[in-house]
């Protein structure tokens, strides 16, 4: 997989709109996705269920679904992306 999408593997599989997810493709974020996230929602939690729903182009109900552990591994492919590639300039 490219540097632009991380690959999660779902360790407690979910069913969200009739489909079962194992696994869940996390694209690189724009600050327009954190834009979107935000507008209209105050609560941070929330805000980021549905950044994540966005990157990972699934339904917000699918996120909600996630067992922590999962929900974990999605916060530190975020975070992972928010570092600087190996070989990018500084």
């Amino acid at each position: 997989m490219s540097d632009d999408r991380k690959s999660i593997t779902i360790e407690y599989p979910v069913t969200a709109s009739g489909v079962q997810i194992s696994t869940l493709s996390m694209r690189r974020p724009k600050v327009r996705d954190l834009l979107l996230a935000r507008k209209g929602t105050p609560d941070e939690v929330a805000q980021e269920i549905r950044l994540f729903a966005n990157l990972c182009d699934v339904e917000p109900d699918a996120i909600e679904a996630l067992d922590l552990y999962d929900y974990g591994q999605l916060q530190g492919a975020y975070e992972g992306f928010r570092k600087v590639s190996p070989g990018k300039p500084t």
